[in-house]
């Protein structure tokens, strides 16, 4: 249902969009600051570990929460930390969806560096905000205070409120 939402607002977009000026556009993501030392659950049809690389591979239907951001992928690489317990990153491929309060983000692929805060989407990336709808190229997510930047190809579609 979500993917059938995004995609017509990406047609509906396309359609009747004007391409922003400069090349980059910083915008909100969801509506609270993420806290990143929050635990992450993973759900997935199937999971593969390698304890020498220190990496694990979720493959099949992957739904992944932190806090109250989901993140849903066909298949996701976690690399854990040398050194210490925990994440380190994630690797995101295949549908990527990202929500985040009222927000929504699709793009083929997604980066999440924990300790950073960061998630850099990549690919087709459309972003679905109320009525509003952003597409880009890139889409670097700081989820520590909350905001996003888009880059490259960047075309939108704002709501002005009005009987548009």
């Amino acid at each position: 249902m979500m993917s059938l939402r995004l995609l017509l607002i990406a047609v509906f977009a396309a359609l009747f969009s004007t391409q922003v000026i400069a090349q980059g556009a910083s915008v909100a993501f969801g509506t609270i600051a993420q806290d990143t030392n929050l635990p992450v659950e993973v759900s997935s049809d199937e999971l593969s570990v390698d304890q020498q690389t220190g990496t694990a591979v979720f493959t099949g239907n992957v739904v992944i929460g932190q806090g109250e951001m989901r993140l849903s992928a066909q298949r996701v690489l976690v690399v854990y930390r040398a050194t210490a317990d925990g994440i380190a990153k994630m690797e995101a491929t295949g549908g990527v969806t990202l929500v985040s309060g009222p927000d929504a983000a699709e793009a083929q692929r997604a980066d999440y560096s924990i300790d950073d805060g960061t998630i850099v989407m990549r690919g087709n990336v459309l972003l679905a905000q109320g009525a509003s709808a952003l597409s880009a190229d890139t889409m670097t997510i700081r989820l520590r205070d909350g905001t996003a930047r888009m880059s490259g190809n960047v075309r939108t579609r704002l709501s002005t409120g009005g009987n548009n």
